[in-house]
C-alpha cells in the first residue's frame, strides 16, 4: 500500500532538491478513428481527444495542489498517426492536415506536446509510412505542441537503411522550414531504434498498438535528488553508492506510483507504467552531468564518464523495479545537452564531444538528444549519425535515438537558446569526413544474430 507517509517523507526531496513528477501522459488509441474521408478521420480524431482528455490537466492540477507535487507536464501520446491515415491520406499536405486537428485537439485540452505523429519503418517503408515522414518539415512548421518519431530499426529486424537516409534530408528540411526560430522543429523531432509502445516522454512518445484503448502513463524525475544523497558521501565505496543511488530512486519512484494511481482512479483510465528516467532541466541542481561529478570525474567525457553513467542507470533500474510491478518506458539516466546545463559546461570546457556522447549512450537512456549542430552540416552527414545511434541499440537490445538539431545560419562558437525546458546549447563540431557512400547503399542492415530468440 502506498500512504501519504511516503509523499511527507520526500518533501524534502520537493522543496530542497528538484524532486518533480515530470509528466502524466495519457495514452489514446485512434485505430477507430481511421476513415477512407479525411474529413471524416479528423473529425473523429478531435473529438475522441478531446472527450477523453478533456479533464487530464485539472486533474494533474488537482492532484498537485492535493499532495504537493509538482507536475511539470500533462500530455497525450497517440496511435502512429501514418497507421490511422493510411485510408484517407494520398499526399504530405493530407498528414499536415491531421497534424493541425492533433495540434488543435492538444491546445483545447490544454496539454503542453502531443506525441506520436508517427511511423514504424524498421523494416520497411509502407506508402502511408513515407507520405507521412515527408510531410515532418511542414507539420513540425505549422504545429506548436506536436511532436514527431520514427522507428528506423530494431534488435529483431536490423536497421532500415532508406529509412536513415530519408531522415537525414527530413532533420535538414525540418531545420530550414523552422529557421526563423532557430530551427526549433528538429527539438520536436527524434528518430529511434528499438522505440518502447509506452514511454511517457517526448518527444518519442507515442501509443503502441498493443496498448489498450487509453492508459495513463507517468513520468518521474529526479536527478537533483540523487545528486544530494551522493554529496552526503562523498568518499564512499562503489557498494554504498549503488545501495544509496537505488534507495533513492525507490522513494522516487514510490511518488510516481502514488500520482499515477491517483491520476488512473480520478480519470477513470487504466495505470499503464512508470518512468523512472533521470531527465535533467536547465535548472542548477538538476542535472545528471552533476551526479556524474559526484561520482568522481571532473566533467562529464573525462576518462570514467561511461561507467559512471552505466553504475547510475543500472541503479536506478533496480531501485525503480522495486517501487512499482509496472516499471516502463525508458526508465534510467538522460543526457540531452540543451536541457542539462552540467552538459553544456562540459561542451563549453572542451570535455565532451559529440564522439564521447555516443559512447555514453551504450550505457544510458536513449542517445544523442537535443544536440545542436552547424547548419551546413550536410545530410549525409546526419544519417550517418543515426546509423551509429541505431546500430548501437539494435546490438545493445536497447532503445537509442537521435534528436539532433541542425541550427540555419549557425556554427561552432554560436550558441541557440530553444527556451523553457529545451533550454539553450553551444553548437557542437561534427566530424567533416564523408559518409555519403555508406548512406547511399540503400536497403537495410540485418539484424545481428542474437536476435533470433524466438
Amino acid at each position: 500500500m502506498i500512504n501519504l507517509q511516503e509523499v511527507i517523507e520526500t518533501n524534502k526531496m520537493i522543496e530542497q532538491e528538484n524532486l518533480d513528477v515530470r509528466t502524466i501522459t495519457m495514452g489514446i488509441s485512434l485505430l477507430d478513428c481511421a476513415d477512407k474521408d479525411l474529413s471524416v478521420t479528423c473529425e473523429k480524431i478531435y473529438t475522441k481527444i478531446t472527450t477523453l482528455a478533456r479533464d487530464l490537466v485539472k486533474t494533474g492540477e488537482e492532484i498537485s495542489k492535493e499532495f504537493g507535487i509538482p507536475i511539470v507536464n500533462k500530455r497525450i501520446s497517440i496511435t502512429p498517426i501514418s497507421l490511422v491515415g493510411s485510408a484517407c491520406c494520398r499526399t504530405p499536405g493530407d498528414y499536415v492536415q491531421i497534424a493541425t486537428t492533433l495540434d488543435k485537439a492538444a491546445k483545447e485540452v490544454g496539454v503542453n506536446f502531443l506525441g506520436g505523429y508517427s511511423a514504424i519503418v524498421s523494416k520497411g517503408m509502407t506508402k502511408s509510412d513515407e507520405l507521412l515522414i515527408r510531410s515532418i518539415p511542414m507539420a513540425m512548421a505549422r504545429t506548436e505542441r506536436i511532436c514527431s518519431s520514427i522507428n528506423v530499426g530494431s534488435t529483431k529486424t536490423g536497421i532500415n537503411m532508406d529509412a536513415v537516409r530519408l531522415m537525414g534530408d527530413i532533420i535538414k528540411q525540418t531545420a530550414e522550414e523552422t529557421k526563423d526560430v532557430d530551427s526549433l522543429g528538429c527539438a520536436k523531432l527524434v528518430v529511434l531504434c528499438n522505440a518502447p509502445d509506452d514511454n511517457p516522454f517526448m518527444a518519442g512518445a507515442f501509443h503502441g498498438v498493443s496498448e489498450a484503448d487509453a492508459i495513463i502513463n507517468v513520468g518521474v524525475s529526479g536527478p537533483g535528488v540523487v545528486k544530494y544523497a551522493l554529496e552526503q558521501i562523498p568518499d564512499a565505496n562503489f557498494e554504498l553508492l549503488c545501495e544509496t543511488i537505488k534507495r533513492t530512486a525507490f522513494k522516487i519512484t514510490r511518488v510516481g506510483q502514488l500520482v499515477a494511481q491517483e491520476a488512473s482512479r480520478r480519470l477513470g483510465v487504466p495505470f499503464g507504467i512508470i518512468d523512472l528516467s533521470l531527465a535533467p532541466t536547465p535548472a542548477i541542481g538538476d542535472s545528471v552531468a552533476d551526479i556524474l561529478k559526484c561520482i568522481g570525474v571532473e566533467h562529464p567525457g573525462a576518462p570514467g564518464t561511461t561507467a559512471a553513467l552505466a553504475l547510475l542507470n543500472d541503479q536506478v533500474k533496480k531501485g525503480g523495479v522495486m517501487a512499482s510491478s509496472y516499471v516502463g518506458g525508458l526508465s534510467g539516466a538522460f543526457i540531452p545537452v540543451s536541457e542539462d546545463q552540467g552538459m553544456i559546461d562540459a561542451v563549453e570546457a572542451g570535455a565532451l564531444t559529440i564522439e564521447k556522447l555516443e559512447a555514453m549512450t551504450c550505457v544510458c537512456s536513449v542517445g544523442l538528444d537535443m544536440i545542436a549542430i552547424p547548419g551546413d552540416t550536410p545530410a549525409t552527414t546526419i544519417a550517418g549519425i543515426i546509423a551509429d545511434e541505431s546500430a548501437i541499440g539494435m546490438v545493445n537490445q536497447k532503445t537509442t535515438a537521435v534528436r539532433i538539431i541542425p541550427v540555419v545560419g549557425k556554427t561552432v562558437g554560436d550558441t541557440v537558446e530553444f527556451g523553457g525546458l529545451l533550454g539553450y546549447a553551444p553548437i557542437m563540431p561534427v566530424n567533416t569526413f564523408s559518409s555519403q557512400r555508406f548512406v547511399d547503399r540503400g536497403g537495410r542492415i540485418p539484424a545481428p544474430i542474437h536476435s533470433f530468440k524466438n
